[in-house]
């Protein structure tokens, strides 16, 4: 982050700076990633605070917050934080939007490069793969739904290659456990040995807003809520862009 955008995310932090240091766990869509790397030394250094951060998918994180894994502050997926407020493990007063995300295509560095500008060829394209990858968090629960609409789902499910948990769609792409493959736009950008090929068509396209709130068992949550003070200001927004992601507002 530049110095002057530092000093802004800073001014909004005046008030951390009063309190303890405190060590603040996060627990995160991996699809922020690589923005969040980015920009939380900033944060350390202007609040005082120390972040542990962990990185998984929204329906596995979602899995581990109902199973009673605590962390100061949960972001993920904002159907999974809209469950999670439902059922009293976050604080619905501390509940904001961090940014949103859309899903893309792409395949191996080298492979010829599929026809998805319309639904037509989207649709021809997935049938034509011998392998199709996508996630098993946000983004791979909307495409099962989109395959389904289409009236594919039944030629897709027995060649679909179902990312884990923290595993890039695009490395299956890279060793060749798929021909086209699915993900955030943020989550195929770091990975070397693919080429992006583009969005979803606009009739087809799904915005994964990532949302989150203090945990209600939060050991810090002052320290937590510095960070979502953080992490939603205008200085912190412009960093995500190169990453992938459109900031919150």
């Amino acid at each position: 982050m530049k110095s002057g955008s530092l000093a802004v995310a800073a001014a909004v932090l005046l008030f951390a700076s009063i309190a303890q240091a405190a060590d603040v766990s996060l627990l995160a869509s991996g699809a922020l990633k690589e923005a969040y790397l980015e920009v939380l030394p900033d944060f350390e250094k202007v609040s005082g605070h120390k972040v542990t951060a962990a990185w998984s998918s929204t329906t596995d994180i979602q899995k581990r917050v109902m199973a009673g894994e605590v962390a100061d502050l949960v972001i993920l997926g904002n159907a999974g934080t809209e469950e999670l407020l439902k059922q009293g493990k976050l604080v619905g007063s501390t509940r904001a939007i961090f940014a949103k995300s859309s899903i893309y295509v792409a395949v191996r560095s080298g492979a010829p490069l599929p026809e998805i500008g319309s639904v037509d060829a989207l649709t021809n394209s997935v049938l034509a793969a011998r392998s199709v990858a996508y996630s098993g968090g946000a983004s791979g629960t909307y495409l099962v739904t989109m395959f389904q609409k289409l009236g594919i789902y039944d030629q897709v499910r027995p060649k679909a290659s179902i990312a884990k948990a923290n595993e890039p769609v695009g490395d299956k792409l890279v060793r060749g456990e798929a021909d086209i493959g699915f993900h955030q736009l943020s989550e195929l950008i770091p990975v070397k040995g693919i080429q992006i090929v583009g969005p979803l068509p606009p009739e087809l396209q799904h915005i994964t807003v990532f949302s989150g709130a203090i945990h209600s068992e939060a050991k810090e949550p002052n320290a937590g809520k510095a960070l979502i003070e953080f992490l939603t200001t205008p200085a912190v927004a412009q960093s995500f862009r190169k990453h992938g992601l459109d900031p919150a507002q």
